[in-house]
């Protein structure tokens, strides 16, 4: 098939590789035209993965026309605070069957939508989206490393398209019909990872990072639950896999974020130096409204959110957070 990837990250850039292995003719959408230009006739992303050979089936382009023109599925995978303006953008070059797949991970800031949520609002005809979240580093990926995701969508055959699509010797796919769990877990994940970083960046060890990557996984739990999605989606590829490759990996953008917040960094200076956007620094902002709206107490978010952007001592943030009244180990559930 002819698949478009609007995105050329290390993400996009991973996907579109795995599509071709697939056997599918990729076309990617790039916003600088050197890009562009580099996987189209040299097959390498100068700026991410670049020490990868792409498929000679991946070509680039910076018209978003010309990356939808003769699709037959399509994959986003955009900074999620990106994603209303792409659907808007897209719109022209769209039918209302053509199939999508949203590979971002986050939460509208100012009305607390999925991305699923926002694609259906702008495009409609909810039955032809898809959402693609798993323990995937694109570095892993790219090179062909045993990896597994899920695919989840409303529509059975609209996640089987896209299963079949993505299907290689080393790239699993699993489908699903929760899409407010899955979505909601890949967003979670990202502001439990910034906590395991802050915590190994002021010292703390193992046990402090599984503490937390558990508790994480209960106020993902609640959460889910809360917002109508199950919680067992909580304990799959989304959510307890996609946790534990982001929390424990050195390749996870959001735990080497942590860390460097811990040792004095700045959200500006990690985007300097690695041109990568930190989903969960946006993510432990948008998550708490939502969660308020359904009455659920998320204490290391909120830990995390005041250390991010109410510039608090990640020292005393982890002081009170250690120092909230026991309780019994599933309360809210």
């Amino acid at each position: 098939m002819n698949v478009a990837v609007v995105g050329a990250g290390s993400w996009g850039t991973a996907l579109a590789q795995v599509l071709a292995c697939a056997g599918n003719e990729v076309t990617m959408w790039a916003r600088k035209p050197e890009v562009a230009s580099s996987i189209t006739l040299e097959h390498r992303n100068p700026r991410y993965l670049c020490e990868t050979e792409l498929s000679s089936s991946v070509k680039a382009t910076t018209s978003l026309g010309d990356c939808l023109s003769g699709a037959d599925a399509v994959l986003v995978v955009v900074p999620s605070n990106l994603l209303r303006k792409f659907a808007l953008d897209m719109a022209p070059f769209v039918s209302g069957e053509l199939p999508i797949a949203l590979c971002s991970k986050g939460i509208e800031e100012d009305t607390s939508l999925l991305p699923f949520e926002i694609f259906e609002e702008v495009l409609g005809h909810p039955e032809r989206l898809a959402a693609l979240c798993g323990p995937n580093h694109a570095e892993e990926v790219v090179r062909g490393i045993s990896s597994g995701t899920v695919i989840a969508s409303t529509n059975e055959e609209t996640a089987n398209l896209f299963r079949d699509l993505l299907s290689t010797d080393s790239f699993r796919c699993y489908t699903s019909s929760d899409v407010v769990g899955v979505e909601l877990c890949a967003a979670f994940k990202n502001v439990i990872a910034i906590a395991v970083g802050l915590s190994y960046g002021i010292g703390n060890g193992d046990n402090t990072a599984a503490m937390l990557m558990t508790r994480g996984m209960a106020e993902m739990s609640r959460l889910v639950q809360a917002c109508g999605g199950e919680p067992m989606t909580v304990m799959g590829l989304a959510g307890a896999g996609d946790l534990i490759a982001t929390c424990t990996s050195e390749h996870s953008r959001n735990r080497s974020f942590g860390k460097l917040i811990a040792q004095g960094g700045t959200l500006e200076q990690f985007h300097k130096e690695t041109h990568m956007v930190v989903e969960g620094a946006l993510a432990c902002k948008t998550i708490l409204p939502l969660a308020a709206k359904h009455g659920v107490e998320l204490p290391i978010t909120e830990c995390v959110r005041k250390i991010v952007w109410g510039g608090e001592s990640p020292i005393e943030a982890a002081g009170k957070l250690a120092n909230r009244p026991p309780t019994i180990e599933f309360w809210g559930m």
